[in-house]
């Protein structure tokens, strides 16, 4: 299995952060540009800086609830503007970037759209499975259509290590596709736990975990990793994993346990017009301090 994507394969040496961070909520993300994310800007970027999209659901149908399909390309373009002017080194896109066809072709429809429109962002990307992206695809289909090798993987960047995790396994193992999965049923299956901690076990690095379903709720609860106690078991064991970003119940979120901090980000696709968008940039400081400037509806933290 490759571990790292070709667009992503810089590594350089540094050391911990602080494992047991204060958490600060600023309040203040209804605005483009909210008062933290100001602050930051004043001072030094992080060593580095990552844009991070969660849950846009495109596709070519009618609004249901609070979920407008369409809406997702013009709130796309204002995260692109933004991101155009804070300069990551690279976007997580944290799954659920298409959202159902009435067939595979407009499916397969719905992600060539909207992978045309994430071409507009001329930053390396790497792409999170969630449900709703292999409802009618296959995971080898989706993954050919946004050009990534595998569905989890790790690298490493300016010190620091991430690892994408793919949770849209049924907890028989057999990988989600076709129709096949209930959205309840997500698990890390025992190969890629196998793999996380033979990973985390390498790296010497502090290390940040991009996931779509939470890792930080109950097993028993809808939205989440239904062996999600075991897969804390291997971050915490390895005591390098500091935080975890994670999407699917579309809310900002965050907890802390065992010193590692769980961000669940607002989705992309939910309510009308931008003032309805979400989407953040991340700043990691070499003192530790993370910095999630959010945006629109997306909710801002500093943990240092």
């Amino acid at each position: 299995m490759s571990l790292i994507p070709p667009d992503s394969r810089i590594s350089l040496g540094r050391r911990a952060f602080l494992q047991h961070g204060a958490l600060l909520l600023t309040g203040i993300s209804a605005t483009p540009l909210s008062r933290l994310a100001a602050a930051t800007e004043a001072k030094q970027r992080g060593v580095v800086r990552i844009g991070l999209v969660t849950d846009l659901h495109y596709a070519d149908k009618p609004p249901a609830g609070s979920r407008h399909y369409r809406e997702t390309l013009a709130k796309l373009q204002d995260a692109v503007a933004q991101f155009e002017k804070d300069q990551p080194d690279f976007v997580v896109f944290h799954g659920d970037l298409i959202d159902s066809g009435k067939s595979l072709e407009q499916e397969k429809k719905h992600l060539e759209t909207i992978v045309k429109a994430i071409s507009a962002m001329p930053f390396p990307k790497n792409y999170v499975l969630g449900n709703h992206c292999v409802d009618q695809l296959t995971k080898a289909e989706f993954l050919q259509g946004v050009g990534q090798q595998e569905s989890y993987f790790s690298f490493d960047r300016s010190g620091f290590h991430f690892v994408v995790l793919d949770s849209c396994f049924k907890s028989d193992g057999t990988p989600y596709g076709r129709h096949n999965f209930k959205w309840t049923d997500a698990n890390v299956p025992a190969l890629e736990l196998k793999w996380l901690q033979a990973d985390l076990e390498k790296t010497n690095l502090p290390t940040i975990i991009f996931a779509h379903q939470p890792l930080d709720l109950k097993d028993t609860d809808a939205h989440a990793v239904k062996n999600s106690s075991e897969v804390r078991k291997v971050l915490e064991a390895s005591g390098k994993v500091t935080a975890v970003f994670q999407g699917h119940s579309h809310r900002n979120k965050y907890s802390e346990i065992e010193g590692i901090h769980y961000c669940t980000m607002v989705a992309m696709v939910e309510g009308s017009g931008l003032d309805n968008n979400g989407y953040s940039t991340l700043d990691v400081y070499p003192d530790g301090s993370l910095v999630l400037n959010g945006f629109r509806k997306q909710q801002d933290y500093h943990w240092s």
